[in-house]
């Protein structure tokens, strides 16, 4: 009977974990790229009264063992990677990814040379990827997200478009060495006034995040190419760690980023003026509450029913 409380309060403490699943879940319903978790149970160790034996000469068949449960345990909270749909929003620095890809931030950039690669953690901090493409221009023209984390890319210099470079490349394939992105990258910044001294008109954004700006200058205008937003991906992006802020940083069980530019190579393509919606599923979280609630009291209830017994057993010492 001692077993039967036992397993009925780890019950209690597995739903109670599912329940505090389900519910950040749905607090997070309209939370920018925000994925759903969800919890699977795994039943713990069995005591065995008795053993399993084979068939015998004399003709009788074998004998299954006989165990009996110790209770349940979490097993696993997962993460599920799915893509939210792609709400539009109007807005030129809002970004969605369609398909595979995280965009990039760093926290702590100290470069004083913006073209100068960054690859030391002294000089980035941590970096963290997210899917949320919600970005914004500071008053130094540097883009960065809601929390001021700078945005990572691919910094051009010098690249005009015109009828002789109508589609510059910001990072050539004979600069690459082994398909190595991550030597390019450097915060990205929309500069209001260019190197020749014009003052920026309008930018866009296209699906491979290239970012062309068009400045004037004395009445005439230049198209440029400021850079190319990067985006990486990994071969477990379930296996990365919530770090806060729709951020999450890279472990030991969700492998190596993965660098490269959108639209190319397997990575998902960037959409402006979209956000990417949470994929929480109300409706099946709502059914997963109820279950979680009726799961709980069944558990509460063989708790209450094994204390009934215990008394009953108490009492006939009177």
């Amino acid at each position: 009977m001692l077993r039967s409380l036992y397993s009925g309060v780890s019950g209690m403490r597995g739903f109670q974990t599912k329940m505090d699943v389900i519910a950040n879940n749905i607090a997070n319903v309209n939370t920018t790229a925000y994925k759903a978790s969800r919890v699977s149970f795994q039943d713990m160790l069995s005591q065995t009264t008795a053993n399993a034996s084979s068939p015998s000469p004399n003709g009788l068949g074998g004998i299954n063992a006989r165990q009996v449960g110790l209770g349940v345990k979490v097993g696993s909270i997962d993460m599920m990677m799915g893509g939210g749909s792609l709400q539009p929003t109007n807005r030129e620095l809002d970004f969605g990814i369609e398909n595979e890809g995280f965009f990039i931030v760093s926290s702590n950039v100290t470069i004083d040379d913006p073209t100068a690669p960054i690859l030391e953690d002294s000089e980035v901090g941590t970096l963290a990827y997210t899917r949320d493409g919600a970005f914004f221009r500071d008053y130094e023209g540097n883009l960065v997200n809601a929390s001021g984390q700078r945005v990572l890319g691919y910094v051009a210099s010098g690249l005009i478009i015109d009828e002789d470079n109508p589609n510059p490349e910001v990072v050539a394939p004979d600069d690459l060495e082994d398909g190595d992105y991550q030597e390019f990258l450097n915060p990205l910044k929309i500069a209001e006034i260019d190197e020749d001294g014009g003052k920026l008109q309008s930018f866009s954004i296209d699906t491979s995040g290239k970012i062309i700006a068009v400045y004037s200058l004395e009445g005439e205008a230049t198209t440029r190419v400021l850079g190319q937003i990067a985006i990486t991906r990994f071969s477990n992006p379930a296996g990365l760690t919530k770090a806060g802020g729709n951020n999450y940083l890279a472990s030991n069980n969700s492998g190596n980023p993965e660098f490269g530019l959108a639209g190319s190579n397997g990575f998902g393509t960037i959409n402006q003026g979209f956000l990417e919606m949470s994929n929480v599923d109300l409706a099946n979280e709502f059914t997963e509450m109820i279950v979680a609630s009726r799961a709980y009291s069944a558990n509460s209830r063989s708790i209450t029913t094994s204390d009934e017994m215990l008394q009953e057993l108490i009492n006939l010492k009177r």
